[in-house]
């Protein structure tokens, strides 16, 4: 006999697993919050220049163009996440102790490569997993997606100041903490069970074919990747300006206060709001911001530049992560989310950040001006591809295409 699901019974159930999904976003930030701002500074630590530094962060994204179209499309031929997720976590985490062990530019280079290789695919993955959950059990997706900002907070601040204590050297050991935080968080993920199979196959042929999915990747991929020397280069920016590693801190954290902000107020804003409407406006604001920051490094302009993350990061990714979810068909997510990773985010950071790095090391803070240019090129094409709208619709309303 089969017992009914009793409503509350159901709720507790629906709590534990948002609690199990901002474990795993609050894990993989928790390392993003350190490996953003600090591991340019570990780097330089090591003897690096500012154009080897460039060509290393670079490094972590050529594999991710290919891995990121690859195993997310074979995760959605098994029907599968979780499991891969794992692998993919302890790779990253053994890779990172030879990091520890190594010398010189080319062993670096090695590694690198295959760190970004190995990581590249945990976060598509999981937001294929998450988005899924979400929309299946009526979870608020930005609701999950804040501790994921919140730990990037503690991360980027705490870091700060204990990088300011005790020198570079720390951060290795951090990103082992959070690496290994983040394996234990993607084996506590729940696997959801596998679609109906399709009547035709997962194929990057037919997630190209799905309306406007290219002129969305690239707008979005064109406001990402205009923080290009922002993750690269920022902190070496400010710390030669003479502000101190826990300002530095402070400065990437009050980026993620705003950001935790915009997801608190997500299901209003885009109960208001086409998703490609907020990505214009985010593109917008964020050639704002890098305007903001090319002019000068005093905190007059930092303050309120750094406030507009909400916009160029957070808003951006929130209309890319509804987007995504309410166009492309429930056994194309992961694909989805692979192929924007990889051609929309990790192949233009993969050809501008060691241009960012030449950029930087000739112009300073002049380098800022082109992620300008290309957060308002984003913005453009965004806007001019959003299609008019039934009053009262949104992209949170839309029916999604496919079974």
């Amino acid at each position: 006999m089969t017992v009914p699901d009793h409503p509350a019974r159901r709720k507790g159930m629906d709590s534990a697993i948002a609690i199990r999904l901002a474990l795993f976003y609050g894990a993989v930030f928790a390392s993003v919050g350190v490996h953003l701002p600090y591991w340019p500074v570990w780097l330089e630590a090591q003897g690096l220049s500012a154009t080897e530094i460039g060509i290393l962060l670079a490094a972590s994204f050529w594999p991710r163009i290919v891995t990121n179209l690859v195993l997310p499309l074979q995760a959605d031929r098994l029907g599968e996440r979780r499991r891969p997720m794992i692998l993919l976590a302890a790779v990253t985490l053994a890779c990172l102790v030879l990091f520890g062990l190594a010398e010189g530019f080319w062993t670096f280079l090695a590694l690198s490569v295959i760190t970004g290789a190995s990581w590249a695919s945990i976060l598509p993955l999981g937001e294929a997993l998450v988005l899924r959950q979400t929309r299946e059990r009526g979870i608020d997706y930005g609701r999950v997606r804040l501790w994921g900002s919140i730990t990037f907070i503690l991360a980027a601040a705490g870091g700060g100041l204990w990088l300011e204590r005790t020198g570079p050297a720390l951060v290795l050991g951090m990103l082992l903490g959070t690496i290994a935080l983040t394996l234990v968080a993607c084996a506590l993920l729940p696997e959801a069970p596998a679609a109906d199979r399709p009547r035709e196959p997962p194929s990057l042929g037919r997630l190209v074919r799905v309306p406007g999915f290219l002129a969305f990747t690239a707008a979005a991929g064109l406001v990402q990747v205009s923080h290009a020397t922002y993750y690269g280069f920022a902190t070496l920016h400010w710390r030669a300006a003479g502000h101190g590693e826990t300002l530095i801190g402070w400065l990437w954290a009050e980026g993620v206060m705003a950001e935790i902000l915009l997801f608190m107020l997500a299901g209003s804003i885009l109960r208001r709001m086409h998703a490609l409407q907020l990505l214009a406006l985010a593109g917008a604001l964020a050639a704002v911001r890098w305007s903001m920051t090319a002019l000068g490094t005093d905190l007059a302009l930092l303050v309120p530049a750094q406030a507009l993350h909400a916009a160029s990061f957070g808003a951006a990714h929130l209309a890319a992560m509804h987007h995504l979810r309410d166009t492309v068909p429930a056994e194309l997510q992961a694909s989805a989310q692979g192929f924007y990773s990889a051609i929309g985010i990790a192949l233009p950071f993969s050809l501008l950040t060691p241009l960012a790095g030449w950029t930087y090391g000739a112009f300073g803070g002049g380098a800022f001006w082109p992620m300008a240019a290309l957060a308002l090129a984003g913005a453009a094409l965004a806007w001019r591809i959003v299609r008019p709208l039934q009053p009262g619709t949104t992209s949170s309303a839309r029916r999604r295409s496919g079974p």
